[in-house]
Parts: C-alpha cells; structure tokens; sequence
C-alpha cells in the first residue's frame, strides 16, 4: 500500500498510461482506492493493438508444415513411394501456407491450415486403426492436434 501512495509510482503511472482525469477524494488525499476510484486510466504501452484469436498459432503450423513435408520426402527416400511424397508435400504446403498466411494476418490462412488437418486425418487415422503401425498413428495425433488447434482458432473467428 505504501507503494501507491507515494508520488513515484503516480508518476510512473502517468507516464505509462493515460490518465484521462486526475482527482483525489477529499476524505483521505492519498488514499489507493480513492485513486483507484477517481482515475480513468487507458493503457498505452501494455495493451495490444490487435488481440485476434489466432495470435501465436503460425508457428505450429510452420512446425507441421515441416514435419509432413520432411515426412514425405524420407519416405520417398526410404521406400521409393511416389504417394508418399506427393502427399507429404501437398499436406505440408498447405501448412506452410497457412502459417505464413496467419502471420502476415491475410485472409484464409487458418481455413488452409485446418484443410491441411483435414485431409492428414482422413488419410492417415484409418490407416493408424487398421495397421496399428507407428508412421500413422504419429501422423494421426499430428492431425488431431492441428485438427484441435485449428478448429478452436477458426471457431473463434465465427
């Protein structure tokens, strides 16, 4: 409570926010809540510009991008599988898309990430149920998470 009462802290609240009004109550002069009460103060440095729901979420889609694009490639490499390559690529373009377009804040970039999870669960958890394998059950919870990510950021968008 001292804190509050002294001139400093007044100073560096006027100095970081705007103080649109400035006046104390006549029962106690230096009372917090009486300055709590009686200032009207608009946060200039703290508060954001644009708070949007999708802030922060470029970056799991770059991640994913990489990791089905890269995905496709070493399975390419490995088995000679010209699908694999073609939909890793496909599905991390479509990520990487996505994330870039979320970062620049242009339109459509969460809708082509969550297209992206759309078509990597539908390929990959049926196979991850039928074989049990480990390939398609870490591209399946890959394509949960974006499904889940994407899902939330573009259902907040509505």
């Amino acid at each position: 409570m001292r804190l509050l009462t002294s001139p400093l802290p007044v100073a560096c609240i006027c100095k970081y926010f705007h103080v649109s009004s400035f006046s104390r109550s006549q029962d106690h002069p230096k009372s917090p809540i009486s300055l709590r009460r009686n200032l009207s103060i608009h946060s200039t440095r703290f508060q954001s510009k644009s708070i949007t729901a999708n802030m922060g979420i470029e970056t799991p889609a770059f991640i994913l991008g990489a990791l089905t694009a890269g995905g496709g490639t070493f399975g390419y490499i490995k088995t000679g599988s010209i699908p694999s390559v073609a939909a890793g690529v496909t599905v991390g373009a479509l990520y990487l898309l996505g994330g870039y377009r979320i970062q620049t804040k242009q339109s459509y970039g969460v809708e082509l990430a969550l297209l992206a999870s759309i078509v990597l669960a539908g390929s990959s958890i049926p196979r991850a149920l039928r074989s049990q394998k480990p390939l398609p059950t870490g591209l399946s919870l890959l394509a949960l998470y974006g499904l889940y990510a994407y899902g939330s950021a573009y259902r907040a968008k509505l």
